[in-house]
């Protein structure tokens, strides 16, 4: 039996939605997500998740640990722009947190160290702006919605989806997925 399309006010109504009611969504802030939550509730929120910014700016900690090895006081103040950059993200002041990634990134610009992953830091860095940047009407005040109750991360979900997949994926499993099928599935 081919069933028809569901429509997506249908497809709201038999999760429990009301046509007008507000939606909050939390995403790792890509792009086709963004077209994606316009497409389903325009006028919902849109909130980039905390746990994927983190992962960026730890990632970044670690290369400038990494630094602090062959320029201790460059990967010194490195670590700490690194700290204050966090900070202004988590309490969503995005003015200063954009400026607060353009100083340690022209520090490295100009950095002349014989650390083998400079070159990566500077990469990271230069991703972490555009990333801010091109998100910036997605961030809030984390610490606030945080400390008021509400969800500033989907870990969770992310978590539990990681473990369903790759529980599918064991080769000992009798229902074995193929990765088409998790794709199409996801």
């Amino acid at each position: 039996m081919i069933r028809p399309p569901v429509s997506r006010q249908s497809a709201q109504r038999h999760q429990g939605f009301q046509a007008n009611q507000d939606l909050t969504f939390i995403t790792d802030g890509g792009d086709e997500v963004r077209s994606l939550v316009e497409r389903i509730s325009p006028c919902s929120e849109h909130v980039l998740d905390w746990f994927h910014i983190t992962m960026r700016i730890t990632a970044l900690r670690q290369f400038a640990q990494g630094l602090v090895h062959h320029d201790k006081e460059a990967g010194a103040q490195a670590i700490d722009e690194l700290r204050r950059i966090k900070w202004f993200l988590r309490h969503g002041n995005t003015y200063r947190a954009r400026e607060a990634i353009d100083d340690p990134l022209l520090d490295l610009e100009a950095l002349d160290s014989r650390y083998p992953n400079l070159r990566e830091f500077r990469i990271a860095m230069r991703e972490l702006q555009v990333y801010i940047t091109s998100n910036e009407d997605s961030l809030i005040n984390y610490g606030e919605r945080y400390r008021s109750g509400e969800r500033i991360s989907q870990a969770f979900v992310e978590a539990t989806v990681n473990a369903v997949i790759s529980k599918r994926f064991a080769k000992k499993q009798q229902m074995q997925w193929s990765r088409r099928r998790a794709h199409l599935l996801l």
